[in-house]
């Protein structure tokens, strides 16, 4: 059966992309996949492992003849890696990101996009705390959501192809609107972040107690904060400079349940922390029944080695 790409170019070499790359290869849907990173130590990594077809040393290079082009750098980093490939382009040829930010890589994007290029932002919402071309693995995004924002105009034939290749790949598909997209993740992933990255930060103060019981006796909700802050500093640097506002409204909201919680705390009024503690597990058992994690010890971690 004749792959549905013929050629699809990755710029940005770790966990997404080199996870793309497993699962289009596991599942026949590119005749060739090329790739570019921007550090050497990454080309070279790549090239070793067999990661991609072609490893090339510029983005304008990878891009050249692709039908598919995946932007996967960090979001700071688009609009130059745009500015780069765009006259490299087909005609023809979709180009698509994984950022976690619609409206910044859009706004990044779309002005250097040449006529007959069909440019349609996605997000994988997938992930591990791993980074690196070594990272990726086939089964990343089975039963994950990919996200796409597609723009008013975008070509119907193009975005169906897209559609196919992610499903194709084991993700379900859903479209929203891109401010919708960055306040949704705001809630879900941006600010999460940000506050497991604060936690992680406090007990780094107290280092008296980092240096030995907080490593030492690390129950499950501080491993769960501190994995969550392994995750790539860059990428998520990029995340909150350019979802500001949506993180800061969140993170506004999150201030006033924290207060009302401390206040709860402090007055000693446990009917109160008894409801609204059954309230929010009831949100935990939601997502194990949309299948977006299980209720094993290891949150169903262990899927990489499966």
């Amino acid at each position: 059966m004749t792959p549905p790409f013929q050629k699809v170019a990755l710029i940005g070499l770790g966990l997404i992309a080199g996870s793309m790359a497993h699962a289009m290869r596991e599942q026949g849907l590119a005749e060739r996949i090329s790739g570019h990173a921007r550090s050497a130590a990454t080309r070279e990594t790549a090239a070793e492992i067999g990661l991609v077809d072609e490893v090339t040393e510029t983005a304008a290079e990878a891009v050249r003849d692709a039908d598919l082009v995946v932007l996967a750098v960090p979001v700071g980093a688009m609009a130059e890696v745009a500015a780069e490939i765009a006259p490299h382009l087909a005609p023809g040829a979709i180009l698509t990101d994984v950022g976690s930010v619609k409206q910044a890589v859009i706004d990044a994007v779309a002005p250097h996009v040449p006529p007959g290029v069909h440019f349609i932002p996605g997000h994988p919402l997938a992930g591990t705390e791993h980074s690196g071309p070594r990272a990726g693995f086939a089964t990343l995004f089975r039963n994950r959501w990919w996200l796409l924002t597609p723009l008013p105009d975008t070509d119907l034939q193009a975005l169906d192809r897209l559609e196919s290749l992610i499903r194709a790949m084991g993700a379900n598909v859903d479209t929203m609107e891109p401010p919708h997209h960055d306040l949704v993740l705001a809630v879900t992933s941006h600010a999460p972040h940000l506050i497991a990255y604060t936690m992680v930060g406090v007990a780094d103060h107290l280092r008296r107690v980092t240096e030995s019981e907080v490593i030492r006796y690390s129950a499950a909700g501080f491993r769960d904060f501190t994995r969550i802050a392994a995750s790539d500093p860059t990428m998520w640097r990029d995340v909150f400079l350019h979802n500001r506002e949506a993180t800061l409204d969140i993170l506004g909201r999150f201030a006033e349940e924290l207060f009302v919680l401390q206040r709860a705390i402090r007055m000693g009024d446990g009917q109160h922390l008894h409801d609204y503690f059954t309230r929010t597990r009831a949100i935990r058992r939601g997502i194990i029944e949309a299948g977006q994690d299980t209720a094993a010890p290891d949150f169903g971690r262990s899927a990489k080695a499966d």
